[in-house]
Formats: structure tokens, C-alpha cells, sequence
């Protein structure tokens, strides 16, 4: 009996996890993975009691679907208590009709929801030349999902910082080292309510 109350004790003292599932926009494109938004995360979080982790399962050039496609795994091995989704800009860019879009974030949502996971999703905003329609189109297909599946929303992930050119690499799709703390500061005004 001691022995197992030993292993529950033991059990209960894990870091509970923040599962991030994204593109190159948290895979600290370009810049030193511990400027990233992610890293700066699992240290805001370690610093908690309890204490939370962040899991960076992010990639540079995810699309929602192979997005969706890992998820079931990354649930299976991590067991998040919270999962953060941001995907969407490489669909964006790459003109995906947005109902497919959809479909696929849809999919990551409810297997987050079944895996007893709470769910923060990232949007994005693409560039202006891409036309009204489709950006504010894409800009709804967040909005809608929150709402329909009751996750909790960043509008845009990179608020404050994509208008600023000091604030983003030459691409300008992708924020300096120095603009991550910033870009954190706006996931964690919706993440923090999630962590309990």
C-alpha cells in the first residue's frame, strides 16, 4: 500500500504540459530556438507552482493537415492539459481554400477536446497582397472555431509586432529574436486562464 501511494504521490508531482503544435512562426525560425516564444514559455512556466512545461512539437512549413496528421501521436505520448494550435499560415500562403482549412483545425480541436486537453488557437494574418476576401475570410475561420468549439483565441499571433519592420526579419513573415517576448505577451493573456 505504501508503495502505491508512493507511485501516486510521485505521479502527481509531474509538470503538468503545454503541448505547442505550429509552424516556423513557433519553431524560432531563423533565430536561437532559446529566443523563441516557446522556450521563453517552458520558462515562464517552470517558474510556476505547480509547475507547468511547454513541448514544442512545431516544424517549419506544418500545414494544417500534416498538423493534423501527427496530433493523434503528440496526444498519445505528451498527454497535454493544454494544447496550443497555430497553423493556418502555410495553408494561408499557399491559397488552401479556406473550408479545408477549416476542416483540418475542426479535426486537431476535437481530438484535443477527447484527449481531455483545453485548447488556445493562434491565428495569423497574411499579407495584404493576398486581397480582402481571403484574408478576412481566414481572419472568421478563427473566430468562427473559437466559438463553435468553445477554445479560447489569440486573433492574430503576431499583433504589435508584423507591422513593425524592426520587429521582423527580412521576409517580414517572421519576428526578430528581440520581438519574442512580445509575441509570448499576447499568447499568454489568453493561455494563462487555461492553466489550472
Amino acid at each position: 500500500m505504501v508503495l502505491l501511494c508512493g507511485i501516486g504521490s510521485a505521479q502527481a508531482a509531474q509538470p503538468k504540459t503545454v503541448l505547442v503544435l505550429g509552424d516556423s512562426l513557433s519553431a524560432a525560425h531563423n533565430i536561437p530556438v532559446e529566443s523563441g516564444w516557446v522556450h521563453l514559455l517552458d520558462v515562464r512556466l517552470g517558474k510556476m507552482v505547480p509547475k507547468w512545461t511547454a513541448i514544442n512539437a512545431s516544424i517549419s512549413g506544418e500545414t494544417s493537415l500534416s498538423g493534423r496528421n501527427r496530433l493523434s501521436v503528440l496526444l498519445r505520448k505528451y498527454h497535454p492539459s493544454v494544447l496550443v494550435l497555430e497553423l493556418g499560415a502555410n495553408d494561408g500562403l499557399q491559397g488552401l481554400p479556406l473550408p479545408t482549412l477549416r476542416d483540418n483545425l475542426t479535426a486537431m480541436i476535437d481530438m484535443a477536446q477527447r484527449a481531455k486537453a483545453r485548447v488556445l488557437l493562434l491565428g495569423i494574418e497574411l499579407p495584404v497582397n493576398y486581397g480582402p476576401q481571403y484574408r478576412d475570410g481566414l481572419r472568421a475561420t478563427y473566430a468562427d472555431l473559437a466559438r463553435d468549439r468553445h477554445t479560447a483565441l489569440v486573433p492574430f499571433l503576431l499583433d504589435g509586432v508584423a507591422l513593425d519592420p524592426a520587429q521582423m526579419q527580412e521576409d517580414g513573415l517572421h519576428p526578430v529574436a528581440s520581438a519574442e517576448p512580445k509575441v509570448l505577451d499576447t499568447v499568454w493573456k489568453q493561455l494563462q486562464p487555461l492553466l489550472h
